[in-house]
């Protein structure tokens, strides 16, 4: 499962990453004083420094990372944006009651206009596109399962989602697999490396400090103030974020009670011919992801390729998130098998960047929040919804560091924890008796007696 040695640097086997033009990072030295310090300069970190200068303009914020801002999972997932804030509309219903789900509904769908907005008032080229997404089905249960995706989606208000047929589903995108599909029509793709670089800019436009490659060792409580320690600096302030996600275990040990350091794995085709294009369709440009509990997603780049990835997450024990874990040989070749099964016309298709990026899982499949010793807000969990969550969490975030009153901060998602997973070594154990429980469901099995229990009880464990 572990990298050997020689594989390739995050930096150059992540297609996003080696993207970003280079530029020398500032590193904090010294002492430094400020209103607010975040950790972390992914787009939680990112989003909360925006709405903390929007909520009060004078602020002085400075923003932590050890690496280069989007150096974890925001710059290394796969660029698809959904308008939902729980992992589906039936379980946001299950998680909090439809009165709840109907907001968070609201909310999500507000939410992307509210970044495709920003994105063009702000003059920043994210690669954004509201191509829409498929949800492709495999098999008849699939689609019964894509229907009742639909009607949860009507009973929480949103009405424009449409169950495609087989032949509507092969003219998008041509796969022997394909028996027809759910379009969302309003989700989106985007470039989170180009996002990502779009923030920190109005950020630093806005006179928040940065400092890259200062990385964060420590934490001291001297009367009303926080002092962050980094390996060159420090930075005391009034209150701190923590915006750290998967990563939140290094700093402070006790929230991995509440989530689950997982890593997926993408891999990234060489660009298409016009003949290899023409042989599956694709015109629509939609993303894609199936049916299945562990399921595959995929799009398509501006250059031309292939993006495609799974959502049957590693966990490593010892809840291991470090660099040694960016690439699994077993996970890749498995990626290029399912892909010649979903594609056969491109068996041939070569993937010169593959690699694996950290997501903490929730059992609620849900961010959660909180405070830490009073001054030190956190968020994290987005089970691999980030693109669009982050920005709410923002929001949530910057409401919370400044104790300012918001309707969000009413929400049962901010006020309720999700429900904590065991300590190791009972951790692993049940990983592994849910993933191959989950496998059997997805070769055509009936859930068991363990599935159906943690059902009762709103926990999941796939991303």
């Amino acid at each position: 499962m572990v990298s050997e040695p020689s594989r390739p640097p995050i930096a150059q086997s992540c297609y996003w990453l080696a993207q970003r033009a280079s530029r020398e990072p500032e590193p904090l030295t010294g002492e430094l004083a400020a209103d607010v310090a975040i950790v972390g300069a992914g787009f939680t970190g990112l989003w909360t420094a925006l709405f903390l200068k929007r909520l009060e303009p004078g602020l002085t914020v400075v923003v932590l990372d050890g690496e280069l801002a989007g150096y974890g999972a925001s710059g290394r997932n796969a660029g698809i944006a959904g308008e939902t804030i729980d992992h589906s509309h039936e379980l946001a219903i299950a998680h909090f009651g439809l009165d709840e789900a109907r907001e968070l509904a609201r909310l999500g769908r507000a939410n992307l206009d509210e970044m495709e907005a920003f994105l063009a008032e702000r003059g920043i080229d994210a690669g954004w596109d509201r191509a829409g997404q498929l949800t492709v089905a495999l098999n008849a249960e699939h689609l019964a399962a894509l229907e009742a995706m639909r009607r949860a989606a009507e009973r929480v208000g949103i009405g424009d989602l449409r169950v495609l047929s087989a032949e509507e589903t092969q003219a998008e995108l041509a796969s022997p697999l394909y028996r027809g599909a759910l379009l969302s029509p309003r989700n989106a793709l985007v470039n989170p490396i180009r996002l990502i670089e779009g923030l920190r800019a109005e950020a630093l436009r806005l006179r928040v400090r940065i400092a890259e490659r200062s990385a964060v060792t420590g934490f001291a409580f001297p009367r009303d103030r926080v002092l962050v320690s980094t390996d060159r600096g420090s930075v005391t302030a009034r209150r701190v974020v923590l915006a750290t996600n998967a990563y939140s275990h290094h700093l402070f040990p006790r929230l991995l009670a509440r989530f689950l350091p997982l890593y997926d794995y993408i891999l990234v085709s060489e660009p298409l011919t016009a003949a290899q294009r023409a042989e599956i369709g694709w015109r629509n440009r939609r993303g894609v992801v199936d049916a299945r509990t562990f399921f595959n997603y995929y799009r398509p780049t501006d250059d031309g390729r292939i993006l495609f990835g799974t959502s049957e997450a590693v966990y490593y024990p010892g809840n291991r998130v470090d660099p040694a874990c960016d690439h699994s040989a077993a996970h890749e070749a498995s990626l290029r098998e399912s892909f010649r099964r979903h594609f056969p016309s491109l068996a041939g298709l070569s993937f010169p960047f593959a690699w694996g990026g950290p997501i903490a899982s929730t059992t609620r499949l849900t961010p959660f929040f909180g405070l830490l010793e009073g001054r030190v807000a956190y968020g994290l969990g987005y089970t691999g919804h980030g693109i669009g969550s982050t920005r709410v969490a923002g929001q949530i975030l910057a409401h919370l560091t400044l104790e300012r009153r918001s309707p969000l901060l009413d929400l049962s998602l901010v006020r309720h924890p999700p429900f904590p997973y065991p300590p190791e070594p009972l951790r692993r154990l049940a990983v592994a008796a849910v993933t191959r429980s989950l496998r059997r469901v997805d070769a055509g099995g009936r859930p068991g007696l363990l599935l159906r229990a943690l059902e009762r009880m709103g926990i999941g464990f796939s991303s």
